[in-house]
């Protein structure tokens, strides 16, 4: 199964790109043992249009034409499910055993991404209530990517 983190802007060169590097690798190299391809990191350019609407719309269609068909769809926003890492690992392990070809993680841009996009979702993914640069989110994902990874291996990486 394919991990695709898709997101909206592109990281610069520093600290959270240098992390998000660091922690998808480790999440491809312990997720190989669990039959789990690279986790993949799809930037999407940010649109330039003027009104929020249709740089929303633009963005989200974007990111709709990379979704594989039949892939698991997770949205990160604000009003999502709160999930502990186990809960992740779990979800993770059960796309992964009803051979899901694809789990595809969305992280719109400022304004949002569009309602005909967040139905597609299977999962809409929360860090917590607090409002968090996109940059961090990436980070946050990749690292509990590879939490979960070492929960589904029984790598000590995860203490609870």
């Amino acid at each position: 199964m394919r991990i695709v983190v898709a997101a909206v802007g592109r990281l610069k060169r520093g600290p959270e790109t240098e992390l998000s590097e660091r922690f998808a690798k480790r999440a491809t190299q312990t997720g190989r043992s669990l039959g789990l391809r690279a986790v993949e990191i799809i930037e999407i350019r940010e649109s330039r249009a003027a009104d929020a609407g249709r740089r929303t719309l633009e963005e989200s269609i974007a990111l709709a034409n990379i979704i594989p068909q039949g892939a698991a769809v997770v949205l990160l926003e604000v009003q999502g499910e709160n999930l502990d890492s186990a809960n992740l690992a779990g979800k993770l392990a059960n796309w992964r055993g009803s051979d899901r070809p694809a789990v595809v993680f969305l992280i719109g841009g400022a304004d949002g991404l569009a309602a005909s996009l967040r139905e597609k979702a299977e999962l809409r993914l929360s860090f917590g209530a607090a409002t968090w640069p996109h940059q961090l989110v990436r980070v946050m994902l990749l690292e509990q990517l590879y939490r979960a990874t070492t929960i589904l291996t029984g790598h000590p990486y995860h203490r609870a």
